[in-house]
């Protein structure tokens, strides 16, 4: 359990500092004010994207895409890019990371054709597609303290420019660096199949449309300005009744992310205590003054430079309060979420996919993936930087 680990020592540092005296009890109390929701929400949305996956019904959307994709692999593609954009946007980075990543694959594969634009698409969009709403990524709920707790339409109306062109730049790529597979032809009605045809999708089918209604009640309760936690919560609460009516041997204690939770709350600990050491003085001086569109350009690339030297939560964590109003808030969330394309450390979803990608045999080679993030975060960061100044 490295990642509880890791966790488990942040937790002891941020003690340490909090019996020397360098964080206040109160300052405790206000950062659990803070972050005790987004973890639950977390959990929440981790425990329903699990039993949406137990219950089939990413593998069902999947199969339908195959169908749908009429043997060209161009309009395959397109679908399995819609479906990881809107899994990013309404169910995190992580869920498509996590779930979509084998669901793809196997698809790719199951049409004789080449897996890895679609392992692409899908691990670049989990990360630049996760701009436009506080759900789609920790860093944004964290932002929304420092933003006014504003709606998810206000959050959404700041970030669309933006989160528009991150989103836009890689499917760009992956078009053109992959366009003579994208023109390959598949049968549709090829007799192998896919998971989601597979006798375990249809077992029940009760749980599979339990889902898809949980599903079509989370979506508009996510950005219906209710703390995510609550819909979140409320949607795996169902989950968890119908399963336990249905499939009982489904619901273990593993679909909660406590290695996740654990560690981010040692992170949060940790660097809240740096920032009373002294750590926003350097933060504030990387990150400059002004909100000009030159300055909104540092803001974000220093973000980005962060991101992939050590990861993206540690470096919003490290530079938030340093970013100041709104319009830098935002660069700087541009440089932590788009940003993250070049080290394979520099975001978990990237980790989280490429563990997938070894299990399912998929190789790939970091240089290579390091070399496409460079072209990429630049092309995306910069005039994005630039969109995040208009209102």
């Amino acid at each position: 359990m490295p990642l509880a680990a890791v966790g488990v020592v942040l937790l002891v540092l941020g003690g340490a500092a909090v019996a020397a005296g360098v964080l206040a009890w109160e300052d405790v109390g206000t950062l659990a004010d803070r972050i005790v929701p987004i973890l639950a929400f977390v959990a929440a949305i981790t425990v329903v994207t699990e039993l949406f996956n137990a219950a089939g019904l990413f593998e069902w959307i999947a199969a339908r895409f195959r169908r749908w994709g009429r043997g060209r692999a161009w309009l395959l593609w397109a679908l399995v890019t819609v479906l990881s954009l809107a899994a990013t946007v309404f169910l995190s980075l992580d869920t498509t990371a996590v779930l979509l990543t084998p669901i793809v694959v196997v698809l790719a594969r199951s049409c004789g054709l080449p897996p890895l634009p679609f392992a692409l698409t899908a691990v670049w969009l989990a990360n630049t597609g996760s701009l436009l709403l506080p759900v789609s990524n920790l860093t944004n709920l964290l932002a929304l303290h420092s933003l006014g707790n504003v709606s998810p339409a206000e959050f959404a109306a700041r970030m669309a420019l933006p989160a528009l062109w991150c989103a836009l730049v890689p499917v760009l790529a992956v078009a053109m660096l992959f366009r003579k597979d994208l023109r390959a032809r598949y049968d549709p009605l090829r007799t192998s199949r896919t998971p989601a045809e597979g006798d375990g999708a249809r077992a029940d089918r009760v749980l599979l449309g339990t889902s898809a209604v949980v599903l079509a009640f989370l979506l508009p309760g996510l950005v219906s300005g209710v703390a995510p936690w609550i819909p979140s919560v409320a949607a795996a609460a169902v989950l968890v009744l119908a399963f336990a009516a249905r499939r009982p041997r489904a619901l273990r204690w593993a679909l909660v992310p406590w290695q996740l939770v654990v560690f981010a709350a040692g992170l949060f600990l940790l660097m809240e205590a740096l920032q009373h050491l002294g750590g926003g003085d350097l933060a504030a001086a990387l990150l400059g003054s002004g909100s000009g569109p030159l300055d909104l350009v540092r803001v974000a690339a220093v973000g980005a430079a962060g991101s992939n030297l050590v990861n993206n939560l540690p470096a919003y964590l490290a530079f938030e309060q340093a970013a100041g109003g709104p319009a830098r808030l935002a660069a700087l969330l541009v440089g932590v979420n788009a940003g993250p394309l070049v080290t394979p450390w520099a975001s978990l979803a990237t980790l989280i996919w490429h563990e997938q990608l070894r299990r399912l045999g998929v190789s790939i080679s970091w240089w290579g993936y390091a070399a496409a993030g460079a072209v990429l975060v630049p092309l995306m960061v910069v005039p994005a930087a630039f969109l995040a100044a208009v209102p």
